[in-house]
């Protein structure tokens, strides 16, 4: 029996299956999941630079509005789409939002943290923006893959047999 694969699904295996081709070594080390997850990242940026290139044009918001308007919007196409195209959840929604949040509030004390260290060290401020964007990559890609879009596994027996069986063999 062959189940249909969404469009989500076949989104995915289009942006993600030459990795398959690669050398088994090398697919260790970039599996599909972090392939998908770049290629996301990388587009869900474009359309926060985008979004926010367009407020500054044609509104005058002033600009700590304008930036989170698009970095919000950006923040939650990327979760739609790494839920659905890349990770392909099909956990419960309202869990994997909160833990997302969770990760959203770590990647920006992340970027101002490292930012800010960087630079009181002594670095050019947009090279420490860039090693800032390398720690946030690393720690957002874990926390997806391994808590925010984790999959519970099915639940065993259901309890309430359990609990009859365990008191027909106690009476």
């Amino acid at each position: 029996m062959t189940l249909e694969r969404t469009r989500a699904e076949r989104l995915g295996d289009l942006l993600t299956a030459w990795v398959d081709r690669l050398p088994p070594r090398l697919r260790r080390i970039l599996p599909r999941e972090l392939v998908g997850f770049a290629l996301l990242g990388a587009f869900t940026f474009g359309i926060d630079l985008a979004v926010l290139a367009m407020l500054r044009h044609w509104t005058h918001l002033p600009m700590p509005v304008a930036v989170s308007i698009a970095y919000i919007g950006a923040f939650g196409l990327n979760f739609t789409l790494n839920r659905t195209v890349n990770f392909r959840s099909h956990a419960p929604v309202g869990g994997q939002i909160a833990r997302y949040v969770a990760v959203t509030v770590g990647d920006y004390l992340i970027t101002v943290g490292v930012t800010t260290g960087l630079a009181a060290l002594g670095l050019d401020y947009r090279i420490a923006r860039v090693l800032a964007s390398a720690f946030v990559a690393v720690f957002t890609y874990t926390a997806s893959r391994w808590w925010v879009f984790r999959d519970r596994p099915a639940a065993p027996a259901p309890v309430a047999e359990e609990r009859e069986a365990v008191g027909r063999a106690v009476s």
